[in-house]
């Protein structure tokens, strides 16, 4: 693969796909207050409508006035507000609908990057739909068959069928989670285009960083300088409401480390645009069944050895 030029001759990308899970406004506060004076420019994942039914958790969302005033206030900041389907638990086709519409009124257009909650059965080739052949009895074994046949989002003889407005709406979707922190050199090919899962345009790849500790250790000092050396681009999977802040304050080393990176003289930029940007540079890889297959290994090693989402 060409190697990408970053803007304004910027030495790496880096970005954030935050899931909002267990993301309350006063975590979060505390966790975008600093990612926005240090320059950092990511991508926030929002629940538009709290829902009718039982949450899967504490999160909040934008049918809090408080919450949904603060997300509007980052969007206006730059950051990018991304889609972690309609609520924090399983929406039906019309639910999902009405939350997109919610979702375009309040941030001015439909989401262009979104990321599966793992509590919606309505999520787009999730579970074992996001491997095949062989890789798919190893996953399904892997995970003691407990989700199989959860996701329905890309079933069209189901109600929770939502796959052809997630294909007109929705730009990229996150798919495999690599413990490395380039991402790109994980995935070379993102963003890509899988034939035998036509309802997503485009899928990206992140690096794990769900929780404050896998987060520290990804972006150790050490795997920050090998960012700058490679180039690379990191798109960091986490969720900003676990562990990030502990009695009203943020971890120490998450501040010395994003204080760190932030004077590394990266592109430090929203998830959409990151990915725009490498789009521009050499277009949308269309995978075969010998790259589908090299990624699904790849990701299912990562599962053994490190517990890779």
């Amino acid at each position: 693969m060409v190697r990408i030029q970053w803007p304004s001759g910027r030495r790496f990308a880096f970005s954030v796909f935050d899931d909002p899970d267990a993301l309350t406004l006063e975590k979060g506060r505390e966790v975008y207050a600093l990612l926005t004076d240090l320059g950092f420019r990511t991508t926030k994942g929002t629940w538009p409508v709290r829902g009718p039914r039982e949450p899967s958790d504490s999160g909040g969302t934008c049918d809090e006035q408080d919450y949904r005033e603060w997300c509007l206030s980052l969007h206006e900041k730059g950051f990018e507000m991304g889609w972690h389907n309609a609520t924090l638990h399983t929406s039906t086709r019309q639910e999902t609908l009405e939350a997109l519409d919610r979702f375009r009124d309040l941030f001015g257009s439909y989401p262009s990057s979104m990321a599966n909650h793992f509590a919606c059965d309505e999520a787009i080739y999730w579970d074992e739909h996001r491997t095949s052949g062989w890789r798919r009895m190893l996953y399904e074994a892997l995970t003691r068959y407990r989700y199989r046949g959860r996701s329905q989002g890309h079933d069209q003889r189901s109600p929770l069928f939502w796959g052809d407005v997630c294909q007109q709406r929705i730009r990229y979707v996150r798919n495999f989670t690599f413990s490395q922190i380039d991402t790109l050199a994980a995935c070379p090919v993102m963003p890509y285009h899988d034939p035998e899962r036509p309802f997503v345009r485009a899928w990206f790849a992140s690096s794990d960083g769900n929780r404050a500790s896998r987060f520290v250790e990804l972006l150790s000092e050490a795997n920050q300088d090998a960012l700058v050396e490679s180039g690379g681009c990191c798109i960091v999977y986490t969720h900003f409401g676990h562990g990030f802040v502990e009695n009203g304050k943020l971890l120490p080393k998450f501040v010395h480390l994003m204080e760190r990176l932030a004077g590394l003289g990266g592109w430090y930029a929203p998830v959409a645009s990151v990915l725009d940007h490498i789009q521009t540079q050499r277009g949308i890889t269309t995978i075969d069944a010998s790259l589908r297959s090299r990624l699904e290994q790849r990701w299912l090693l990562g599962k053994v050895l490190h517990g890779a989402s």
